[in-house]
């Protein structure tokens, strides 16, 4: 029963903060994402002509063909309306996990600490810390970058990013449900670990050599980072207000019988 009422809780909350996340990005970052992947066409199309004006007559031909063919092939959005749909419904799933997660937590502090907190006041401290583990710790080593972008190698992204994620998480885990007096400079140490090992280097943003590409492409940068932050904190404060809410409404009641 009680697991039937949180698959249904985090769907609830899911569908109402991928509504909410699907706007902000229609406002904040699409229009930058959009003029950054056409800056990047420039680029791809720029870099082909020198390759293609580099060798032979009958190759040009045949790499002009098979570029043609694999852009055939390739899928995207045939309308603004197709791309819109499936970004909500990529965001309404990235909801739901983040829901599961946040109830989890809350759930478990609740076992663990009765009724220390509020639900509201504890969702929005669980959403705050997911918001420094998934999105801040991440970001400070590794800015979001827009298309066309020149950037480090994407396995040893990764890895840090998974590294930064683990290490904030481990940390916003010790103090919340630790006891111990020596959690606090444990936690500064899991913090920290990331940076000691320090993030991948990128690349420069270069767009085909082009001055006005590189000027263009900086500004789009700029915006995108702030974009990029609006949307991540709606995110986290719709959640942390939705779990609130149906957590105290719908979950806690029986999760207090249960116990």
């Amino acid at each position: 029963m009680l697991f039937s009422r949180i698959i249904w809780s985090s769907l609830a909350v899911a569908l109402v903060v991928g509504s909410v996340q699907t706007g902000m990005q229609l406002l904040q970052a699409v229009p930058l994402v959009v003029a950054a992947e056409l800056l990047e066409v420039d680029k791809t199309n720029s870099q082909a002509s020198v390759l293609v004006a580099s060798v032979p007559d009958g190759a040009a031909d045949s790499h002009e063909h098979s570029h043609e063919h694999g852009s055939v092939n390739e899928w995207k959005p045939n309308s603004n309306v197709e791309r819109i749909a499936w970004t909500w419904v990529a965001n309404s799933l990235h909801a739901l996990s983040m829901a599961l997660v946040v109830f989890a937590v809350m759930g478990f502090w609740r076992y663990q600490r009765g009724s220390a907190l509020n639900a509201l006041p504890l969702a929005g401290l669980v959403a705050a810390a997911g918001w420094l583990s998934f999105y801040l710790w991440p970001t400070l080593g590794l800015p979001l970058q827009l298309p066309g972008m020149e950037t480090a190698a994407l396995q040893a992204r990764q890895v840090w990013s998974i590294l930064a994620v683990a290490s904030a998480a481990a940390a916003c885990a010790l103090l919340g449900f630790g006891t111990f007096k020596w959690r606090w400079p444990i936690a500064a140490i899991f913090l920290a670990l990331p940076f000691f090992v320090g993030a991948p280097q990128l690349g420069n943003d270069a767009l085909a050599g082009s001055s006005d590409a590189q000027a263009a492409l900086g500004q789009l940068a700029a915006q995108f980072f702030w974009a990029t932050a609006w949307v991540s904190l709606s995110f986290w404060l719709t959640i942390g207000v939705a779990c609130g809410c149906v957590f105290k409404r719908w979950l806690q009641p029986g999760l207090v019988a249960t116990v």
